[in-house]
Order: C-alpha cells, then structure tokens, then sequence
C-alpha cells in the first residue's frame, strides 16, 4: 500500500476537518417551522416573524410561522416538545413559559428538559404607568403614598400569572407596599379601565403603553428593566427612583426539542444573532415595542433558568393563582 507523502496527508486532513463545516452548512434544506404558543399581532409573534423572515433570506429557504395558542401558552408549548428534533421544528417560548412551572404544576412538558435552548430573541420592557388623577408624579412618591393608604391603589394588568402581572406583585415585594391587583383578560381591556380612571396603575408591556404615554393619556413612573430603554431613554427605571434591585420585563426567546443536533443549534444561534443586529430588523422590533437581544444558547440557558427560580418564588410568596 503506497504511503501518503507530506502534502498529500496535510490535504486529506483539511478535507475531513472540513466535512463537519460542510455538513452543517448545507443546513437548512426545506422549510423550517416556527411554533409560536400566542395569537398572531402580539410581541412575541412580531419578534417570531422577524426571525422566521430575516433566518429564511439568509437561508434560503421559508421560516414558517405556526400561531398555537391557548392556555397561557401551554398548548404552543406541548405541540411544539413533540415536534421531530431535526432543526426543522423550533420553538418560541416567551416569560409565561418561565412562570407556568410553579404556577401550574404537572404540566406534561418541562421547559429546560423537553427543550434545548438556541437563543434569547427581544425583550420587551414593562413600564409603570398612571391615571393623571393619582397624586404620585415618580416612583418615589408612588411608593410614600402606597404605604399610607395599603390596600387602597389599584394596579391593572393582562391576566392572573402574566409578566405585568407578576411585575407588580414584584414591585409590591421590593417596594413594601400593597397595591391592589385587577386582573383583565388582556392589556387592551386593561388599559382601558386605567384610561377611564377606574384603576391607578398599570404595569404595561411597552407596545400598549407607549400610544398612550405619547398621546399624554397616562403618567409614564418608571421602566421595570434594569437599564434605561431605548424606547424611552429619559424615563428613569424604577430600580434608580428608589425600589434598589427591581428588575421585571417580558421576553421571547428560541428553543428546539430536545435531541435536536448540536451543530444544527449552533448554527442557527449563530445566524439568528447576525439577523437580529440587522439595522431593519431592529428598527422593526422598536417600532412594535421590543429590543432585539440575540445571545448565545449557553447565556440564555442561564437566563431561563434565573428566570424559572426567580418567577417561581414570586408566584409562591404572592399565592398566585392561575385563570
């Protein structure tokens, strides 16, 4: 058998070295499905078109958006962990799916075992806002007036279990105060009543909040990320207007079936961060009320699982029940 000469081995082994590189590009070679566990129009859904649109140009081929809503995002979620792990099925979850483990036990998926993360994808901010007829103009004197008359101010949000929801029962606990929670069967109902004055509070997903901060129907009080927005950069974050540590927001991120092969997540983690940096896409998420916030699966695993303990307690100590 002839011996390989020096150049010869040196091509052999670039060209297997190769072969991984070469496997993993020739994905995706059909169409890709994003399930997305909520109704079509909603953040989450406008940030899984944005991805699906932007992964399928560069791909070359369709990002196929799947609305299964229902149950708070349990329906979506169940459908999507019995999808085939071959890159071909991916998931969008959002904050719900990181509350759902304590606020209703037994559910036949588990978000961290039945999955594998791929990328966080937006966050949309939650941002603290008021009738005009609440005395309160910041966060500070929100906070004095709340501890003089417990009980009394009242808090709209879009659901029993959602992020606004928990962001205020967050808000509750950081803050020793007792604002009074008013459960709607959406942000839409809940911002109407706040309008109509029938509530003081809201603690609103930016998408709802902003027409109306614009339009100066509600008092803006502070935005519950840690940081500034950039959709508001001069509205102080309530963190520096006197709650120290609080942190709330709602969030969609991608994820796929367990099984789904490593260099396949890999890839479309990689992708989807230079998409989602696109200068149009950015521009689209701002305009629907989100920051585009790709990142690696192994930082969003860490995200989710932060997400899941910290949700998780407030759900316990506030008893939290869901619809």
């Amino acid at each position: 058998m002839a011996h390989l000469n020096r150049r010869q081995l040196v091509l052999a082994t670039t060209a297997l070295a190769a072969l991984p590189a070469f496997a993993q590009s020739a994905y995706p070679t059909r169409p890709v499905k994003f399930t997305v566990p909520f109704p079509a129009g909603g953040p989450v859904d406008v940030t899984a078109r944005a991805m699906a649109q932007k992964l399928g140009e560069l791909w070359g081929q369709s990002g196929i958006v799947d609305n299964r809503a229902g149950a708070g995002g349990i329906v979506g979620a169940e459908i999507a962990a019995k999808q085939p792990a071959d890159g071909y099925n991916l998931f969008v979850c959002a904050i719900h799916h990181s509350v759902l483990p304590a606020l209703k036990p037994g559910l036949s998926y588990d978000i961290e075992k039945d999955f594998v993360p791929v990328s966080f994808g937006a966050m949309f901010p939650i941002i603290l806002v008021a009738h005009p007829s609440l005395p309160a103009k910041n966060v500070a004197e929100l906070v004095a007036l709340a501890k003089k008359e417990p009980g009394k101010i009242a808090f709209s949000s879009s659901g029993n279990g959602g992020g606004t929801h928990l962001a205020g029962e967050l808000f509750n606990m950081q803050a020793g105060v007792q604002l009074q929670h008013i459960p709607y069967k959406g942000s839409a109902p809940a911002m109407t009543d706040l309008l109509g004055g029938q509530v003081q509070l809201m603690f609103a997903d930016a998408p709802t909040a902003l027409p109306q901060i614009r339009a100066g129907k509600v008092r803006a009080l502070g935005v519950a990320s840690a940081q500034r927005s950039a959709l508001l950069p001069e509205l102080p974050t309530i963190a520096e207007s006197g709650v120290p540590g609080y942190e709330a927001y709602s969030w969609a991120g991608l994820v796929a079936p367990k099984g789904t092969p490593p260099d396949i997540v890999a890839k479309i983690s990689a992708d989807l961060q230079k998409v989602m940096t696109q200068p149009d896409v950015k521009q689209r998420l701002y305009d629907a009320g989100a920051e585009a916030m790709p990142t690696s699966p192994e930082k969003f695993a860490q995200m989710l699982r932060s997400e899941i303990a910290k949700w998780g307690k407030v759900v316990k100590t506030a008893n939290i029940k869901m619809d």
